[in-house]
């Protein structure tokens, strides 16, 4: 059973780091991707990162691209958001999702509502 379980969330000032996990289970992260999104109060989901172990690669979307850094833990089976400089804008639920027909070349195209397996959730707030 594919199973995702985010955490690492809380309430951070501006400028401020945080670091999100991603525990994975039930698949394999060497042929699967993981995507980092957000959802923002009162606007829709978006895609932030896709990391792809198989490929090597991960795409990162323009705003955040320089300030999040996506790790792995092989070990633990767990996927890694690094956040800094994080910004008010940057408030929001933050997930983490699977789709074993996603490729991370093409993320930016595919509606997140597509992505199958997803956790739920937690929080990020960027106040002073």
């Amino acid at each position: 059973q594919v199973r995702l379980a985010e955490s690492g969330g809380g309430l951070v000032q501006p400028g401020g780091s945080l670091r999100l996990s991603c525990a994975s289970s039930g698949f394999s992260l060497d042929h699967y991707p993981i995507g980092w999104f957000r959802q923002a109060p009162g606007k829709e989901r978006e895609v932030l990162s896709c990391f792809s172990s198989g490929v090597g690669n991960t795409w990162y979307k323009d705003s955040v691209k320089g300030r999040f850094t996506v790790a792995r833990d092989n070990e633990k089976r767990t996927v890694y958001l690094q956040m800094t400089s994080l910004k008010s804008e940057d408030t929001a639920v933050y997930y983490c999702a699977t789709d074993f027909e996603v490729t991370c070349a093409v993320v930016d195209k595919r509606p997140w509502y597509a992505w199958d397996y997803w956790g739920k959730g937690t929080p990020v707030t960027v106040s002073s």
